[in-house]
Parts: structure tokens; C-alpha cells; sequence
């Protein structure tokens, strides 16, 4: 019984209760049920009696006893405690526990997956890099989160769209035109260009495809180093993402918007809204009604569209293509970025709280030896997405960025990262399904197979270590809910770490095979099953940030 069904059932014990006319309270829509810290405490926890007081009008422990009294008739639990002021501790009969690992192996990539967000479609944005240079290691830290969080959400029932809105309008692309056209010259780059290796390496293509390109007069080569320089700068872009394991449903040009006319539509909007006016020959929006600390120029007084025009374009744009929600991924660098767009959203008479999301995101701080590194050698001084798959790997990288709330800064240590020792901690998870792997290998070498799902002898499993491994399992589902909600990667993460600590202490203190002429039992095929629901769930989770489950190492 995984917490999951437990919750239905402690749900069907306070609506037994209130049938009785026990309780005059309404049978709440969810209920907490958790592992106490205290294992001797039982399997699981409940708190619904301390919610439902209130409203009852009862103590708290006339309400846990009503409630105990139909959790104890259920032909699955073995006993039930009223604690403290009306906590409810509850044990499982034998074997039920033990249920989970059949239940996860049965459903094997199912297992985890729920329909808790069904029904919402939901934009995700996340990396979004200028095609003016390679990803940097912030946008790579995005793009770690970003596709973990979309597995997140889909793993909960959500329909995502991951999207990149590719930047290739405005003053940063005639910039990097004149950056590539003076490295092609042999002449310095200007001053707010773009340097490094990769600038000179896609002039000289573009001079190799025309030779006589800088034989043509200034116009007609911006308008190619332009054009080509974007397309090539942007194909290395999405090559070096799809390397990582990051592919995006949608590639959104900015372009587009100023082609087709979506600006001009999207300040018709807000005009309609009444939220528009003109001053100083410049149009305006009035964010200032919404809580921004200045209203915002849409349009300059040379007629030009702003950056910010483009954004009220784009949102809109999305809601017409019809997403219930947007969720943006930002660095640190534009944290003063989400009033002005929150105010945009009410602009549009949407609800912000509602239909827009916007995730900061903190620093990344690549160190080795304890010292700070500056490694790129196509970048300068930026250090690329390629730099850090180069040092430690595409799974040792996505890992490490995805292990820590977004909120915090990361400290990233190369020589850590890169060691195939338990202290590296995507090692360790990885090692864990390996070494479940080995075992499953030297099973079937053994003639032993796991067999029918319904000949599991699962009442066998009953050793302290195999109780907490198989709690750890039935946690899995209700982690990925609560950080698909939480928008939160890491807690994944950092579950399947204590999770492969579990099992490594099962397996020290639980001899799964049988050894020289020992015969095969019951209880070894239970704990073949425990393995391989282990196996499973490790699997799962290191899929959803991204990461390979190795079956060697």
C-alpha cells in the first residue's frame, strides 16, 4: 500500500465516521499522510484528526478515535495509535508493505506518475540564449532545470510545451553582424561586440561560402554576416543543447513578431484595455496601475518598437495559442524584470497569479582546487555548456546543476564532479542502479526469475532494512508531485540519494542470493522483487532529471 492509497483510505474512514454521524465535518478533498521520524511510531502518519477539531467541534483525540475506529476494520492495517494530541500512527498488516515493490515493478515506467496536474497546458521557456555566442553556463544550469522540470510536470499530468524564444531582432544581432565582419577584416571587434575563438571560426565560414563577400559594400555585408551569422551561430546552439539532452517543442523567432504584425496587435490590446497613452512622442503603457515601479515605453519616439513591446506580443501570442499558464526561467540578472511583466499580464486582463510564473534563477560558480575556473577556449572568459560537459560529463553536469534549489547559488566542484567515487553524488545514485543490475544479472545466471506478480510471497519481507527500503519506495509518487508543484528538481535528486543510501544498507544487512548450494526461498524471489522495484524507481528518477540509469559501471 503506497501512501498514495493510504491517503484514499484514511479519506474512507473520516466519511465512514461522518456517515455514522460520528463527525458533522465535510470529508476533506486530501489528507497528509507522511513517514513518522520515529519509526517505532509505525509505517505512517496522519494528522487529519488535529485538521477536522476545528470544524467538528471535538478534541482532537475523540476525533483520531473515530477515526481509528474505521482504519483499524481495514483488512490492511495491522494496528492503529492515537499519539500526542490526535496524531494517528499507523502500521500496516505484513505484506502489505510489501506490496510496493510489486505495484512498482508491474508498472515499471508508470511508476511515479500521476494525473495530479491533468488538464493543464502549460508554456515552459527556459534557456532562451542570444544566438550572439555559445550557451553559457548560467543558460546551461537553465537548461538542466528547465527539461527536468518539464519531465516533472509531465510526470504529473500536465501538457508542456517547452519553448525557446529565439532572440534574433534588435541592436544585440546588428552587433554581433559588425563583430563578425571586422574579425573577417582582420580588424579589432568594436568595443560592445562579441569576442572569442568562435566569432573568428564563423566569419571565416562565411567568408569561405563568399569568397568575394568582403569585396561587397558595407550594407550588403551586414545584411549577410547578419543572416548567416545568426543561422550558424544559432545551428551550433541547438546542437550543443540536443548533445545535453535538451530539445524544445517549440522554437519561437522574435522576428516573426515584427513581421507580422503581432506588436501592432498586441498594443491595439492594451489600448482596448484603456491602459495605453502617448507623451514625449513616445506610446506608453500605464504599468504603474499594476504595481510597476514606472510605466514602460511600447513604441520610441523615432517609431521603433521596444524590447518590452515585443514581450507584451509574445504573451499574448502564447495565450492565443491557448496556454492556461506561462512559466518563464530567468537568471538573476533580471530580477527586476518580473514586476514590469506581471504588470503586462493584468494589462492584458489576465490574472498574474494565475496565468503567468516566472522562476529566478542564481549563479553558477565553477571551482577546482577550491579556486575559481575560467576555462572556455572559445568564449573568453564565459564558460560554455561544451566546457562543462567536456570537464565532467552530460550526466555528472545536469545532475549537479539540477541538485540545487534554483534559489541558491551553486558552487560547482570540477574535481568532485568528475571522480567515479560515492562522494560524487550522481556517481552514487548511478552505482546504485548498476549494482541492482549486477544482482538481477547473477539471478537470471542462477536460473531465478522473478515470476507472476501474483506469486510474490511479499509477507517474507520483514526485515527492519527491507521495511524502510520499501517505505523509501511508496515515497517516490508524492516526490514527484510535491516538486513538480514546488517546481522544485531538486528534491528529486536529493531523494534518489538517500534512497541509494537505503539500499545499500539493505543489501549490506539482507543476503538477496543464495550461496554455493543454498536453495532459492520465497524469500529470495521477495527480494529479487525488492531489487528490482528499486531498480525501477532510481531509473524513474534519474530519467526525469535527465540522466542515464547505467546497468554496468
Amino acid at each position: 500500500m503506497t501512501p498514495e492509497q493510504l491517503r484514499d483510505v484514511v479519506r474512507t474512514a473520516v466519511a465512514a465516521a461522518v456517515e455514522r454521524g460520528v463527525l458533522p465535518v465535510a470529508v476533506p478533498d486530501d489528507v497528509l499522510v507522511e513517514r513518522p521520524k520515529n519509526p517505532e511510531h509505525g509505517d505512517y502518519a496522519t494528522n487529519v484528526a488535529l485538521r477536522l477539531a476545528k470544524p467538528a467541534g471535538r478534541p482532537p483525540r475523540v476525533v483520531a478515535e473515530a477515526v481509528a475506529g474505521a482504519l483499524r476494520a481495514h483488512p490492511g492495517i495491522a494496528s492503529v495509535d492515537v499519539a500526542g494530541p490526535g496524531f494517528l500512527n499507523i502500521t500496516l498488516a505484513q505484506g502489505v508493505l510489501g506490496r510496493i515493490a510489486v505495484e512498482a515493478v508491474t508498472a515499471g515506467d508508470g511508476y511515479g506518475r500521476t494525473d495530479t496536474l491533468a488538464g493543464q497546458r502549460l508554456n515552459l521557456e527556459f534557456v532562451s540564449a542570444n544566438p550572439t555566442g555559445p550557451v553559457h553556463i548560467g543558460g546551461t544550469r537553465w537548461a538542466a532545470v528547465g527539461d527536468a522540470l518539464a519531465r516533472l510536470l509531465e510526470a504529473s499530468g500536465a501538457d508542456v510545451t517547452r519553448e525557446y524564444y529565439f532572440n534574433d531582432a534588435g541592436a544585440q544581432i546588428d552587433r554581433f553582424a559588425r563583430s563578425l565582419q571586422a574579425a573577417a577584416a582582420g580588424r579589432p571587434v568594436p568595443g560592445d561586440g562579441y569576442a572569442g575563438t568562435y566569432v573568428d571560426d564563423i566569419a571565416a565560414r562565411i567568408v569561405a561560402e563568399e569568397p568575394a563577400l568582403l569585396d561587397q559594400d558595407d550594407d550588403e555585408q551586414l545584411r549577410v554576416f547578419r543572416a548567416r551569422g545568426v543561422d550558424l551561430m544559432w545551428a551550433e546552439i541547438k546542437g550543443s543543447l540536443a548533445q545535453f539532452g535538451v530539445v524544445f517543442d517549440v522554437y519561437f523567432s522574435e522576428r516573426t513578431l515584427h513581421e507580422t504584425g503581432a506588436l501592432e496587435k498586441a498594443v491595439a490590446r492594451l489600448r482596448e484595455e484603456g491602459h495605453v497613452y502617448e507623451a514625449d512622442d513616445a506610446v506608453w503603457l500605464r504599468t504603474t496601475d499594476f504595481g510597476d515601479d514606472k510605466d514602460r515605453v511600447l513604441v520610441k519616439s523615432d517609431g521603433e518598437p521596444t524590447y518590452f513591446a515585443a514581450d507584451c506580443a509574445y504573451y499574448l501570442n502564447k495565450r492565443e495559442r491557448g496556454f492556461d499558464a506561462v512559466v518563464i526561467m530567468l537568471g538573476a540578472d533580471h530580477t527586476g524584470y518580473v514586476g514590469r511583466y506581471e504588470a503586462l499580464v493584468a494589462a492584458m486582463g489576465d490574472d498574474p497569479g494565475t496565468h503567468l510564473e516566472i522562476l529566478i534563477g542564481q549563479l553558477v560558480n565553477l571551482l577546482r582546487d577550491g579556486e575559481p575556473v575560467r576555462m572556455s577556449k572559445r568564449a573568453g572568459t564565459v564558460v560554455t555548456l561544451e566546457d562543462l560537459v567536456d570537464a565532467i560529463g552530460a550526466d555528472a553536469a545536469r545532475y549537479a546543476l539540477a541538485r540545487t534549489s534554483i534559489d541558491q547559488t551553486i558552487d560547482l566542484d570540477l574535481d568532485l564532479w568528475s571522480r567515479q567515487t560515492n562522494d560524487n553524488p550522481v556517481f552514487y545514485v548511478q552505482y546504485a542502479h548498476a549494482r541492482i543490475s549486477s544482482v538481477l544479472r547473477n539471478a537470471a545466471d542462477l536460473g531465478l526469475e522473478l515470476g507472476d506478480p501474483a506469486d510474490v510471497d511479499a509477507a517474507r519481507l520483514t526485515h527492519e532494512r527491507e521495511n524502510d527500503l520499501l517505505r523509501a519506495l511508496g515515497e517516490f509518487p508524492r516526490v514527484l508531485t510535491s516538486a513538480a508543484e514546488l517546481r522544485a528538481p531538486h528534491r528529486v535528486a536529493r531523494y534518489l540519494e538517500e534512497l541509494a543510501g537505503t539500499y545499500h544498507r539493505f543489501y549490506d544487512n539482507c543476503r538477496v542470493l543464495p550461496r554455493g548450494d543454498e536453495e532459492a526461498t520465497p524469500l529470495t524471489v521477495a527480494r529479487l522483487w525488492l531489487c528490482a522495484a528499486t531498480a525501477v524507481v532510481l531509473r524513474n528518477g534519474l530519467g526525469v532529471l535527465g540522466v542515464t540509469a547505467p546497468e554496468r559501471m
